[in-house]
C-alpha cells in the first residue's frame, strides 16, 4: 500500500455534528477536500445548509440540521441520516456547548445542559448509527467514530467551567467504554482532546490580540491550533494508518498537557 492510500478517506462517508463552525468546521472541510461525502450537522438550519453549500464547491457535502440539546435531537438527526445512506463510515461527535462562571455562582442549570449535550447527545448518537456503522465496518477497514473532547477533560483548566471540564472527561471516559464494547463489530472509538483553536468558545480569549498572545505563550509549541492540525488527526483516525488504535485520547494541543 502507497503512502497516498494509508492516508485516504476518498469515498468515505462522514458525518459531523457541530460541523458547522469551530472546530467541527475546521474537520468538515479537511474531510471534503480529501475527497469523503461529509454530512454535517448543526443546530440553526439556515447557518448548517449555507455552510453545506460553500463546502460542495470543494467536494461533495450536504446539511442534516438537528438540536442535539434535546432527548429526540439524535434519533431525528439518526433517522434523517439513514434515511439518506444506509452506510456510515465516519461519525465525528462534535458538536459541544460550554459554560463558565465563579464557583459560588456556578448554576445547576449548567450541569444539567452541558450533560445533555456533551455526554447524552455522544451516547444516543452512537448508539442510534450503530447499524449504519455495523454496516460499513469490516476487519481491515473499520467504521470509525470519533469524539471531541478538551484539554480541560485531562486537566484542570485555567477557567472556571465546571461543568465543561466535568463533561469533556465523560466524553474520555465514554470514549474507551464504547472502544472496549464496540470491538468485536470492527469499530473503533478514539477521542481528540484540542487545545486552543479557533472557535465561538474561544473567541472571549482570542480576539484580543493581548489576551491571544498570553494563550499562545501557555502552549509549549507557541501557537494557536490551526485547521489542519484539528482535520489531519481526524482523517489520520478515519484512515488505513489508524485503523489499529482504538480507545485513545490524542491530546492536539500543541503541548499543554505536558504541564500535567
Amino acid at each position: 500500500m502507497g503512502m497516498t492510500d494509508l492516508f485516504s478517506v476518498a469515498g468515505k462517508t462522514v458525518l459531523v455534528t457541530g460541523g458547522s463552525r469551530g472546530i467541527g468546521l475546521m474537520i468538515a472541510q479537511g474531510f471534503v477536500q480529501a475527497g469523503a461525502h461529509v454530512i454535517i450537522s448543526s443546530r440553526k438550519a439556515d447557518v448548517c445548509q449555507k455552510v453545506a453549500e460553500e463546502l460542495s464547491a470543494q467536494g461533495r457535502c450536504e446539511a442534516i440540521p438537528a438540536d442535539l440539546g434535546h432527548d429526540g435531537g439524535a434519533e431525528g438527526l439518526a433517522a434523517a441520516v439513514r434515511e439518506r445512506t444506509d452506510r456510515l463510515d465516519v461519525l465525528v461527535n462534535n458538536a459541544g456547548a460550554t459554560w463558565g462562571a465563579p464557583l459560588e455562582a456556578y448554576p445547576e442549570a449548567a450541569f444539567d445542559k452541558l450533560w445533555a449535550v456533551n455526554v447524552k447527545a455522544v451516547f444516543r448518537l452512537t448508539t442510534a448509527l450503530l447499524p449504519a456503522l455495523r454496516a460499513a465496518a469490516s476487519a481491515d477497514d473499520p467504521a470509525r467514530v470519533i469524539t471531541i473532547g478538551s484539554v480541560d477533560g485531562l486537566r484542570v483548566p485555567v477557567m472556571e467551567v465546571y461543568a465543561y471540564s466535568a463533561t469533556k472527561a465523560a466524553v474520555h471516559m465514554l470514549t474507551r467504554s464504547l472502544a472496549h464494547q464496540l470491538a468485536d463489530d470492527h469499530i473503533t472509538v478514539n477521542a481528540i482532546a484540542p487545545g486552543p483553536f479557533e472557535s465561538r468558545m474561544m473567541a472571549f480569549a482570542l480576539d484580543d490580540p493581548a489576551s491571544r498572545a498570553a494563550v499562545a505563550k501557555q502552549v509549549p509549541l507557541g501557537r494557536i491550533g490551526r485547521p489542519e492540525d484539528m482535520a489531519g488527526t481526524a482523517i489520520y483516525l478515519s484512515s488505513r494508518a489508524g485503523a489499529y488504535l482504538t480507545g485513545a485520547v490524542i491530546p492536539v494541543d500543541g503541548g499543554i498537557t505536558t504541564h500535567g
